[in-house]
């Protein structure tokens, strides 16, 4: 989004919101939404956001100061590390023995969820059986709300590179509309897909082709910086 650009959405939020007093519209999708906060507290955060958006050096950094911007709030100096203990220790007594592995880098935590036990093969479908542990992931992700939610899908290198590419895609999309459905700020997540590029293992054995199909979930601190 340029400036010019999101000015103009900017001004388009403000006499949204000032005409309906709860109408606001979320400048990521251009869609209108539904606000528990006053007309004014609504402008103010819709700025708030747009203004964070546009003033990042990247996508990442523009996410992070929308966030800011609309009252998420940020972390700071050594509250950093400690907030992402306490998220990490929930999520590992969440998610033992479901097969999802949790796995700290830096202030980072990635959540591993192999495609055999999210989905059914060739599907972005979700295992029913696989609901529980996302309404786990959700609560905890919704709790420490102040970080980003990366959710990454990735592939295998068997079939057409374009059909992988998509597959990643949507399955990243099914975790992702999940956790927006368990209380988790749309806000907050962002979809990737990137088909087979990444591989963790080999492609070259079928333990290998399992591990590399998988979605994965980044969880990083928002912060000032």
């Amino acid at each position: 989004m340029n400036k010019s650009a999101a000015y103009r959405v900017l001004a388009a939020v403000t006499l949204v919101a000032f005409a309906s007093g709860c109408s606001t519209i979320n400048p990521y999708t251009g869609e209108s939404q539904t606000s528990k906060a006053s007309s004014g507290a609504a402008i103010g955060a819709a700025a708030g956001a747009i203004i964070g958006a546009i003033t990042g050096d990247n996508g990442h950094q523009r996410r992070q100061r929308a966030l800011i911007g609309a009252g998420i709030g940020a972390l700071a100096g050594g509250s950093v590390g400690f907030y992402m203990d306490q998220q990490e220790a929930k999520l590992r007594e969440q998610l033992r023995g479901t097969g999802v592995s949790v796995t700290r880098s830096g202030d980072h935590i990635i959540l591993n969820m192999p495609g055999n036990v999210t989905f059914e093969t060739d599907s972005a479908d979700l295992k029913p059986q696989f609901f529980g542990v996302l309404d786990s992931v959700g609560l905890v992700i919704a709790e420490y709300n102040k970080t980003l939610v990366e959710v990454s899908g990735h592939t295998d290198n068997t079939g057409s590179e374009t059909h992988n590419q998509a597959l990643s895609e949507r399955r990243a999309s099914t975790v992702a509309h999940y956790l927006r459905g368990r209380q988790v700020d749309e806000m907050r997540v962002l979809i990737f897909g990137f088909g087979e590029a990444r591989p963790i293992a080999t492609n070259g054995t079928a333990e290998g082709r399992r591990a590399n199909r998988r979605v994965e979930i980044e969880l990083v601190p928002i912060t000032e910086g």
